[in-house]
């Protein structure tokens, strides 16, 4: 580790000093997207460094238009805001509804666009990522009491169950056609374990078990059988019969060459919020969860400088050696996840660790927000993100820490509130 992180002393999460800056720094982040996030046209604008909305042509070469990933994040944060007591939260919640329904359904054929323009589609592929997160949005809202969700939830289930499921792999496919061709053999796990994460949410907004047993057998697919048997060097790319693909290299945002320690330490904590949704009976979940954290710190942390890499080699030398801000949030998460089920100091080591980094380095105070990348000199730059484009990953690492660990952020907020 390169910073000062002393164990000595409560818990961090104990202190009610540190509850409250991690409500301080969730209100920052409310604050700087509530402002002038808001489309008029619809859905939500993509942010700059000082939070006015993104000119067209930002990023190189992109058509103006709202990404499905976008417009479901921030119904899913807003949803948070609403059950913590913000007022204003249920507007942006509304708009975001809205627009999921009437902006990118597809009303013709089914299931939702990944990209939407001001006069139809810019990309009409139907992707698992993005729908998985139209799941989250969904429960999401249901949790926070939206009028529209039932129907959202009712109608993204159906589409997940007979588009992209794949029964006999237990996972989904990635990605089709507007009018639901395959668009190739790829199969991935980053919008699996996203769907993971959206089928726990599901569970817990309906009580139907059928999408917590989902849940069950993809994290059995991508960790317990793949993850295990790569030294857990969790693989993100595979054939169409689930066969690891080490050679593939896709989009560089979604799809990097190599391994992401980010979504190791992402499923870390996703499998110890499945172990307990699950009443604790998978017993191959808690350690699973710590074989990936500690492969994540060990490889994907830079000991040097600090700051986990992007991605790495199958070695596990680094091959993108940007820092972004995601990876740290998902590494706080997951620290404050096994210090509470486990109550190991090294974890209570690596959270104050990984937020000492944050801090210095990813938190913008001049401009708020946080920066979304850092070259190897720790210093922001861009490319391939611009902006401050998501509010995602930086408030669920400041609202996990805050809630216990038997559910998601939104079940925590709804049935136990965060108390200082």
């Amino acid at each position: 580790m390169t910073s000062f992180a002393s164990v000595a002393g409560p818990r961090w999460v104990t202190l009610t000093s540190h509850r409250a800056w991690l409500l301080q720094q969730a209100d920052n982040l409310f604050s700087f997207f509530e402002k002038r996030s808001v489309n008029p046209l619809g859905g939500f604008y993509d942010l700059d460094t000082e939070g006015r909305p993104q000119p067209p042509g930002i990023p190189p070469g992109s058509k103006p238009g709202r990404q499905l990933h976008a417009t479901t994040r921030m119904v899913h944060c807003f949803a948070m805001a609403q059950l913590m007591g913000r007022p204003g939260a249920d507007v942006l919640i509304d708009h975001g509804m809205d627009f999921l329904w009437n902006g990118h359904r597809d009303a013709v054929n089914g299931g939702y666009f990944w990209g939407v323009g001001y006069d139809g589609p810019t990309d009409d592929t139907k992707q698992a990522y993005g729908h998985a997160f139209v799941l989250l949005a969904a429960s999401s809202a249901k949790v926070a009491g939206h009028p529209d969700a039932d129907r959202l939830l009712a109608d993204i289930s159906t589409v997940l169950w007979e588009r992209f499921w794949e029964e006999e792999h237990g996972a989904v496919a990635e990605e089709f056609t507007r009018d639901w061709k395959p668009y190739d053999q790829y199969r991935g796990q980053n919008s699996n374990m996203h769907l993971t994460e959206s089928l726990m949410a599901a569970f817990e907004a309906t009580g139907d078990g059928t999408y917590l047993r989902k849940a069950e057998r993809i994290a059995d697919l991508i960790v317990r059988r793949h993850a295990a048997q790569n030294g857990w060097r969790l693989a993100e790319h595979f054939t169409v019969d689930w066969q690891l693909n080490k050679d593939y290299a896709g989009s560089p945002v979604f799809r990097p060459a190599g391994t992401t320690p980010g979504h190791w330490l992402e499923w870390a904590r996703l499998l110890l919020q499945l172990w307990e949704l699950g009443g604790r009976k998978l017993e191959w979940l808690p350690d699973a969860s710590r074989n990936l954290f500690r492969q994540a710190v060990a490889e994907g942390w830079d000991a040097g400088k600090g700051g986990f890499y992007y991605t790495l080699e199958w070695d596990g030398s680094p091959r993108i050696r940007g820092r972004y801000w995601w990876p740290c949030c998902e590494g706080i998460g997951a620290a404050a996840f096994l210090n509470a089920v486990d109550g190991d100091a090294f974890y209570e080591e690596w959270y104050r660790s990984i937020w000492n980094f944050s801090a210095a380095h990813l938190i913008d105070r001049v401009n708020g927000g946080w920066f979304p990348q850092l070259d190897d000199e720790l210093e922001p730059n861009t490319g391939p993100f611009y902006g401050k484009i998501d509010i995602y990953h930086a408030l669920q690492a400041c609202l996990i820490p805050l809630l216990p660990t038997t559910g998601s952020i939104t079940r925590g907020l709804l049935t136990t509130g965060i108390k200082l």
